[in-house]
């Protein structure tokens, strides 16, 4: 490229030669988003626009005259003369005419990925080198996002999937245990009327009558709380509503040595929620907290229900190690769960659930204590009851 086409610099002395259209051209170069960089065949840097400059954090004195390999990576760089010298004497093309993926490296030491496509000029001083260098930190941030989402899709899918199934079982197994429950009660009508069954087998006719009655009783909870329908907010009764989500936690729980306990002051009052929220909200609570102090020597979740400053506060209480220090920034954003299984959105939409209902839901640790996770709702609604 000839002299007054780009800018170059004097090989004597390194500074700038410009002529008239070469300043021309200069505003031209620095309007560019794209770097772009020309050499000498002595690896001199001649060029260098001001998106070079943003790109690699020196400025246009700091690099003009000096060797390119000051923003190459160690690693490439010591090879890169024996590169461009290996081309002048065989002219076998390695990058030039072609463009590649490569490595910079920034004023900082940081290094980065850039897109390099490389031109060459035969000018009367020798051979210059026309770079054209595009950051690709961007896309491969959006590939990176988009990769983890298409996953975190699948595994959604496959979540909704589940539900679906669980709502169908639910369906399935409500029918027998409403059957047994009919035979039953049948058997203690009969049973009344005659002399056919003892006292002491009358009783154990109905302790099994009530046992399927709550076995009905928990399927109708996990059919509500797999459902999708819209939001909607009724006044509920606490202390029944916190130990029916304590029950749907403890299924399954009898083999793990986990103690669960629900502390409800009386004369508590009703509070507008929507229950199949808060209930999904409470039980993924206790689970977590369940999973917490799986490996500890006392295994014990609470929950306590107190009332403060016209809310409701349920204080979910586990004998766990905590929460760890450097999780906690990160604890309420989506997907970020440092659990192995999971999608890390328990806590996100819970709290987002929370704050639809006018409340909150933060963790209280003392150190030396198990977390203790607060979720507060008011006592009065407060806000449109749509969510």
């Amino acid at each position: 490229m000839a002299e007054g086409i780009v800018p170059t610099v004097e090989p004597a002395t390194h500074e700038p030669v410009w002529s008239v259209s070469g300043a021309r051209l200069e505003g031209v170069l620095d309007t560019a988003v794209d770097g772009i960089m020309v050499i000498d065949d002595r690896m001199c840097v001649l060029a260098y626009n001001k998106a070079c400059e943003r790109l690699f954090g020196y400025s246009a004195p700091e690099i003009l005259g000096q060797n390119v390999a000051l923003v190459m990576p160690s690693r490439y760089a010591h090879a890169h003369d024996g590169y461009v010298q290996h081309y002048l004497d065989t002219g076998e093309k390695r990058i030039i005419g072609i463009g590649r993926e490569v490595h910079a490296r920034h004023k900082d030491g940081t290094e980065f990925p850039v897109e390099l496509s490389v031109g060459e000029a035969v000018t009367p001083d020798g051979r210059q080198f026309i770079g054209i260098l595009r950051d690709l930190r961007p896309r491969k941030q959006m590939e990176r996002s988009l990769a983890q989402a298409q996953a975190q899709l699948v595994h959604m899918t496959r979540i909704s999937a589940i539900d679906e199934m669980g709502a169908a079982i639910a369906h399935e197994l409500n029918q027998p245990l409403t059957a047994v429950l009919l035979y039953l009660q049948a058997v203690v009508r009969k049973a009344r009327d005659t002399t056919l069954v003892d006292a002491q087998m009358l009783t154990v006719i109905e302790k099994a009558m009530r046992e399927a009655e709550r076995a009905g009783d928990i399927i109708q909870r996990m059919r509500q709380l797999v459902e999708k329908r819209e939001p909607e907010r009724t006044d509920t009764e606490i202390a029944s509503f916190a130990r029916s989500c304590v029950e749907l936690v403890e299924l399954g729980s009898t083999d793990s040595g986990v103690s669960f306990s629900t502390d409800v002051p009386a004369g508590l009052p009703v509070v507008p929620m929507d229950q199949v929220q808060i209930r999904q909200v409470l039980i993924n609570l206790l689970r977590n907290a369940r999973e917490a102090v799986a490996g500890s020597a006392v295994k014990r979740v609470r929950l306590q229900i107190a009332q403060e400053d016209g809310f409701i506060e349920f204080r979910v209480q586990d004998s766990g190690p905590g929460v760890p220090k450097e999780v906690m920034p990160e604890l309420f954003r989506a997907f970020s769960s440092h659990k192995r299984k999971g999608l890390g959105l328990g806590l996100a939409i819970s709290r987002t659930i929370a704050q639809n209902h006018g409340g909150d839901l933060v963790l209280r640790q003392a150190a030396g204590e198990g977390a203790t996770f607060v979720l507060r709702l008011p006592v009065e609604c407060g806000i449109d009851t749509d969510d």
